[in-house]
């Protein structure tokens, strides 16, 4: 009989492996903020649109993952309200709510709690599974953040897919093959722990 995470460990995330307390989910969520904030200062401007590539969206989806639903929500929250009152980590070190790219912080936070329960349902034990949820999420993001991006740069429809998701799809690809690898490795690791 195989000792796989996704049957020996039902119901979980990798967040549970840890001791459980209250101290552990507050620096978890404050953790997850944290990692978000710092991944979106690895920022690429590309040419012809207001968006750039971040490392954030990555560290979005890899939070709500490991830490489950509510915590993931929590601390992609906590990244987006803090961002919003001034701490400067959005992508380049931007803060507000004003940008045009805000939709994407706000759908992180829709992919974070999405991809959480998606893990908690074993969606990332396996490579295939794990890019699913990683593509789901990345979906989420993008129909938040494209029609955000279109009302509050004034563009049309066709014009904010073509500025804000075409020009990703490759990287968020990459992304996905990373989570690929990461997430289902890091299962395969704790069991054998």
């Amino acid at each position: 009989m195989s000792t796989a995470a996704a049957p020996a460990r039902p119901g979980l995330v990798l967040a549970d492996l840890l001791p459980s307390s209250r101290v552990r989910d507050v620096a978890l969520v404050l953790g997850g903020a944290a990692l978000t904030g710092l991944a979106a200062q690895i920022s690429v401007p590309v040419p012809g649109t207001p968006v750039p590539v971040t490392g954030q969206t990555f560290a979005a989806l890899l939070v709500g993952t490991a830490l489950g639903a509510r915590r993931g929500f929590l601390s992609l929250a906590l990244y987006a309200l803090a961002g919003v009152v001034g701490v400067p980590w959005f992508a380049g070190g931007a803060s507000g709510a004003g940008a045009p790219s805000f939709g994407y912080v706000l759908g992180m936070v829709l992919a974070s709690a999405v991809v959480g329960a998606l893990a908690r349902r074993g969606a990332d034990r396996s490579v295939w599974r794990t890019a699913a949820t990683m593509l789901l999420g990345e979906a989420l993001i993008y129909a938040v953040g494209v029609p955000y991006l279109a009302l509050s740069a004034g563009l049309s429809a066709s014009t904010a897919i073509a500025v804000g998701l075409t020009p990703f799809l490759i990287g968020d690809a990459l992304k996905a093959a990373l989570a690929m690898g990461a997430l289902p490795t890091a299962w395969k690791l704790a069991d054998r722990h």
